[in-house]
């Protein structure tokens, strides 16, 4: 069986998350290497322990996470699909069909252009709920406020000074909590880039069996 320590010292696995942070980088990304890996597997290994899913979940969610955006080396269209694809490659001999199959739904569902999204495990809905909440300006690479302000997704992440995702299972709510710097970015840019990934979150939100809350600057708007 794959363990998450495992792939976490994988050499191709890790030589895909830095060939995919230096080509993003170069179209002047932010970041999604092994810090965005790293981030949101462990924001999915929590979210699925507070939510009690299985270890086998736990599990898969937290694999999925480490490795969902390793495909954008070979080119950003379909990035999804082409991480799956490489996980298979490579871990194909060392698991059974129901968890790498359980592995590459979650890695291949995080994008918000899959269209026809047919959630059929939990773990895929952990990952796409880890990796949406990581807007932070830590994804940032440039320091240089000239060379952040020409850019939306720069801009909205810088402006994020503090990323929350909360569970509150008495009211059957998972909610997103960003404080956004509005002296930097208004928060209508963040409407502009991060809609359809909200939609994304509701949906799975509700799949796991909750509603999907946006808090932001302490003003509830979801």
């Amino acid at each position: 069986m794959i363990t998450l320590a495992k792939v976490k010292k994988n050499k191709q696995i890790l030589e895909f998350i830095n060939k995919t942070e230096a080509a993003l980088k170069k179209l002047a990304y932010t970041d999604h290497g092994l810090r965005h890996s790293a981030v949101v597997s462990d924001r999915a290994l929590a979210i699925a322990k507070e939510l009690e899913l299985s270890k086998e979940d736990q599990e898969a969610a937290g694999i999925a996470a480490f490795c969902h955006d390793m495909g954008n080396f070979i080119g950003r269209p379909f990035h999804n699909y082409t991480a799956a694809i490489l996980f298979h490659q490579v871990f194909q001999k060392e698991s059974d069909a129901v968890q790498i199959t359980k592995i590459m739904q979650a890695i291949s569902y995080h994008d918000e252009k899959v269209r026809e999204l047919a959630l059929t495990n939990p773990a895929s809905a952990v990952v796409i709920l880890a990796d949406k909440a990581d807007v932070h300006r830590s994804r940032v690479s440039s320091n240089r406020t000239e060379d952040v302000r020409k850019d939306i997704h720069d801009r909205v992440n810088y402006a994020t000074e503090k990323a929350d995702l909360r569970i509150d299972k008495e009211k059957k709510r998972i909610i997103l909590a960003l404080k956004i710097d509005t002296n930097f970015c208004p928060v209508m840019e963040y409407f502009e880039i991060f809609t359809d990934r909200m939609v994304l979150c509701r949906r799975a939100a509700e799949y796991l069996g909750y509603n999907f809350g946006l808090v932001i600057n302490d003003f509830v708007l979801l």
